[in-house]
Parts: structure tokens; C-alpha cells; sequence
């Protein structure tokens, strides 16, 4: 039977122990990372066994469940085989009080039903089972140019960089056409990054030129047998460079014969999901589950 658990009620290790068991368990659905990106979340449990993070806000009065930022994927999660007809169980049970909600479901979350509507997201991930030489041969012609490009520079790779160097990278470069990050988003960053560090979560890689300046970073984080691109920064100097292809390609021949798989988590920009297949990443689809029950005029207003 699913119930509703308001987030008082959660029993945390029995959570924890859920998610580390489920045959989908993923770093985003730890009790500790959902406190940091979303403060009072609330789930919807089957004696612990099969779980669904609820992650809402309130505005207008109304109650909603959104996709924080930083985490890609959620959904339901169990440590026995999902059917579609569970999953959608899952959604049917979300409580009335939430009028409107769009919730990303995972990738081993299939669906079944016209209940409600569905929008398909892409991911990339690579299988690192294979040796590094393996994995290569698989890059695109692109990928290897660059690579061969970044050799060309005096350019190294460092473990352990500046991480607020970082975070600097983003804002100044890209970070300035992403105008939905505002200042809490980056202080939500640096908490997380401060969790996963103290769990020996954190993988941070940088590349630095040959005056040992920072000219691109990146922040890794694995669970439950996956790696995730979680964050990363790239000065002009560095996309000039081909700093980022020097980074993964070294973060790959780091892992390469490990039982993990690299989720670049994204993208459904073509730009970035070109440059992931470079790397031999194939895509995967997971769904973002849509409801809505708000009077007409803010429905209206919200379209």
C-alpha cells in the first residue's frame, strides 16, 4: 500500500537503505541530497521497499512538484523489477494538494495510461567496463581532433581544484546566459558539493595551462554504479583549447575497466549531446510525468 509521508515522517535510514538497494538507485535520491535541494521534501513509500521523492514548493498558495536544480532524475525507485502499471501507480497516488506538478521521472521509469502527460528528456551515458583503448576507438572524428588539439598546448589535468574557481569558470562564461541561476542556487551548489565531499562522493578535475591558471573544471559524483557529470566550468581559453575534451578523456582513462556507467546527464541541446556521442556515449531516454489541475486563468497565464 502507498502512502504519503510528510517529511517529518520519513524514516531516513530505511530511505537510505531503499535507495541503496534499488536496481535504479541514484545519488539525487539520497535523503541528504534531497534535503540540500529541496528542504522538506516529502515521499510517497510501500513499506520502504518501492519509494517516490516528492519535491515541492509553494506559490500563490499553491502547492506544486517541480526538478530542483542539480538533480536530473527521480521517480520511483525499488529494489524489485518496475512495471509500468507500478510506476503509474506511483503517479496516481501524488496527493490532490499538489495542483500542478512536471516530476522527471528515471530512465528505468516506463509508463503506461493516458493519465497524464508525458515529455521525453535525453541523457548520454557511456559504458566503462571496457579498457580505455576500447572506449576511444568509439570517439567521433571531432572528439579526436580536439583531443589532439588540447595535446598540441601545454596543458594539464589536476585532481583536486579550486572549487569555487569552479563555480567562477561557469558564471563568467556560460553561467551568463543561464539567468534562472541566481545567487541561492550557487550557495545550494557549494552545500551539495560540501555533502558529497564529506561522503568521498566529490571527483573534481581541472585543466590548467602552462602558466597554471584554472581554464576548465568539472564535478563527478558516483552511487549505485554510475558516475555523474554533475557540474562543470570552461574559460574561452579553455573551449579554445579543447580543455573539456582533455578533462573527460582523462577522467575516462582513470575509470575505463570499471563497472560503471558515465552519465553526462544531458542534454537535450544538440550542441552539448553532439558532444557527448563524441565521446561514444550512447543516448537514453527518461520522461517528465505533467499534471495539472490549477483553475483556468492561472493555467492560462502559466501557458
Amino acid at each position: 500500500m502507498i502512502k504519503h509521508l510528510r517529511h517529518h515522517e520519513i524514516d531516513r535510514e530505511r530511505w537510505d537503505e531503499c535507495i541503496r538497494k534499488s536496481f535504479n538507485g541514484i545519488i539525487y535520491a539520497y535523503s541528504w541530497y534531497l534535503d540540500i535541494v529541496n528542504p522538506g521534501w516529502e515521499a510517497l513509500v510501500d513499506d520502504f521497499k518501492t519509494v517516490m521523492p516528492l519535491t515541492g514548493g509553494k506559490k500563490m498558495g499553491i502547492k506544486y512538484l517541480f526538478t530542483p536544480f542539480f538533480v536530473q532524475q527521480l521517480g520511483v525507485f525499488s529494489s524489485s523489477k518496475l512495471t509500468a502499471d507500478d510506476v503509474l501507480q506511483f503517479l496516481r497516488a501524488i496527493p490532490k494538494e499538489y495542483r500542478y506538478w512536471e516530476v522527471n521521472l528515471n530512465t528505468f521509469n516506463n509508463v503506461a495510461g493516458k493519465d497524464f502527460e508525458y515529455k521525453p528528456n535525453l541523457t548520454h551515458e557511456l559504458d566503462m567496463i571496457r579498457d580505455a583503448e576500447g572506449i576511444r576507438k568509439e570517439y567521433s572524428d571531432n572528439t579526436k581532433r580536439n583531443l589532439k588539439k588540447a595535446r598540441q598546448h601545454e596543458l594539464h589535468v589536476v585532481h583536486d581544484p579550486s572549487r569555487e574557481e569552479i563555480i567562477s569558470l561557469f558564471r563568467n562564461n556560460r553561467g551568463k546566459d543561464v539567468s534562472v541561476l541566481q545567487e541561492a542556487h550557487y550557495d545550494v551548489l557549494r552545500r551539495l558539493l560540501q555533502a558529497l565531499d564529506a561522503r568521498g562522493r566529490l571527483h573534481s578535475r581541472g585543466v590548467k595551462n602552462e602558466k597554471g591558471e584554472l581554464i576548465a573544471g568539472a564535478f563527478f559524483t558516483d552511487s549505485n554504479g554510475k558516475v555523474i557529470f554533475l557540474f562543470s566550468g570552461n574559460s574561452e581559453e579553455g573551449k579554445e583549447k579543447g580543455a573539456m575534451f582533455l578533462l573527460i578523456d582523462h577522467f575516462i582513462g582513470e575509470n575505463a575497466l570499471k563497472n560503471l556507467v558515465l552519465d553526462f546527464e544531458g542534454s537535450n541541446d544538440p550542441q552539448l549531446a553532439r558532444f557527448y556521442r563524441g565521446f561514444g556515449a550512447k543516448e537514453c531516454v527518461y520522461l517528465q510525468a505533467r499534471f495539472n489541475s490549477l483553475p483556468w486563468l492561472i493555467r492560462w497565464y502559466k501557458s
